[in-house]
């Protein structure tokens, strides 16, 4: 029996030299929802219904993450992700969305927004990263992802139910089955490195230029 609700369409798309995977469901306005870390648009799957009800409600797989491609040799930097996210809309023919963002996905899509005023409509933030002055928890989740050993178990399996589990209220709700989609995608090694590299590559540079703008917006 499939966990994912029948009104909602798993889809693939080339946006540059990428195949990028998305949920989609509902018609009108465009909602799109970005994910954190380590999750994917899997995270989504039981509000989509709800606020399809009036709306089109798309969650974007981000490079590395998801069903999407993952290659170790992308840079992953704050620019990198911007890219493919105008790719992705212009590939969907979308211009003005309105956005949801969580977790890592926060800061990625706080900076698209305060570069793009124009086309965004609503903004929608959900647990995440707005400042360049970081919490100790933070500070200390960026460390284990360079330390060796840690960062290995962080960025595999069961890593990877651990930071689930350590962020969610209701953990029993976290079945095997609602975690395997979340987790398939790095039990090959070089997806785990992909992983990692997506947290380490993101520049100060950018929470400082979103602490800027967003405050004038």
């Amino acid at each position: 029996m499939s966990l994912l609700h029948p009104s909602i369409q798993s889809k693939f798309v080339q946006v540059k030299d990428l195949k990028l995977h998305y949920l989609e469901a509902g018609e009108g306005e465009v909602l799109l929802l970005l994910h954190g870390w380590p999750t994917s648009s899997w995270l989504y799957r039981d509000l989509m219904p709800t606020l399809a009800e009036n709306n089109r409600v798309i969650a974007l797989d981000l490079p590395g993450f998801g069903q999407s491609d993952k290659r170790i040799e992308d840079s992953f930097s704050f620019n990198y992700y911007l890219r493919y996210i105008d790719g992705f809309l212009e590939a969907l023919s979308i211009d003005k969305i309105s956005l949801t963002v969580h977790d890592m996905g926060g800061p990625i899509g706080m900076l698209w927004s305060v570069r793009n005023q124009d086309r965004l409509q609503k903004l929608v933030l959900l647990n995440t990263l707005v400042f360049p002055e970081m919490s100790w928890m933070v500070k200390v989740f960026g460390l284990a992802t360079v330390l060796p050993l840690v960062n290995t178990w962080l960025a595999g399996p069961s890593g990877i139910r651990f930071s689930m589990r350590f962020g969610v209220q209701q953990k029993e709700r976290l079945t095997p089955e609602v975690l395997k989609p979340y987790q398939e995608p790095f039990i090959d090694r070089k997806n785990r490195k992909v992983l990692l590299k997506s947290i380490q590559r993101m520049s100060p540079k950018g929470f400082k230029e979103i602490s800027e703008k967003l405050l004038i917006m």
